[in-house]
């Protein structure tokens, strides 16, 4: 069964100027560039014909393209311990407008969804549980506090699927709605 997540591919020049950025981190599974993405709902594991549902209600979102910028650098964790290095996405009444329509769809197709407020980023490295971080957190918050990306249009969000790979998780793109009026 995969896990389902709903998300703004994060375009390719985008990609590669947050690519740049991972590295001096120990024991950081740095995210591949193809895998980029900025999370609307995490919808977890769903049953197939829930999936259907989930896949054809966002076709009804229907919603202007809008901007979207990075501006900054933060790190996630749990108390003490770090479990991911992350790009700060602005916010935006779009961005939040479509998180809140991409949550809805979930919720009424019986998809149990995270209750904690959105904070939207881009994922750059997970940690794994005791990861040797150290004083390299520190040091990359302060290289890269002041980091900032030109914005790109969203001009569609997709439908991914997540399968455990050898090397990590492999997304796959099950269907793209655009954003157009």
């Amino acid at each position: 069964m995969p896990r389902l997540f709903v998300a703004l591919p994060v375009p390719d020049e985008i990609a590669e100027e947050l690519s740049a950025l991972q590295s001096g981190v120990p024991d950081a599974r740095w995210v591949p560039a193809e895998n980029l993405h900025v999370t609307l709902c995490f919808a977890g594991e769903v049953q197939g014909g829930t999936m259907r549902d989930f896949e054809e209600e966002l076709a009804d979102i229907a919603g202007p393209p809008f901007s979207v910028a990075i501006a900054g650098v933060d790190q996630f964790s749990n108390g003490k311990q770090p479990r991911a290095l992350v790009a700060l996405v602005e916010r935006s009444e779009r961005l939040d407008w479509l998180q809140q329509k991409v949550t809805t769809v979930a919720r009424n197709c019986g998809i149990e969804v995270d209750r904690r407020k959105y904070r939207p980023h881009v994922t750059l490295a997970r940690f794994p549980a005791g990861g040797e971080t150290g004083h390299h957190i520190a040091q990359f918050m302060a290289s890269h506090g002041t980091f900032r990306l030109e914005p790109w249009v969203a001009e569609h969000f997709s439908l991914y699927s997540s399968r455990t790979g050898r090397g990590g998780p492999i997304y796959t793109a099950e269907a793209e709605y655009p954003l157009t009026f």
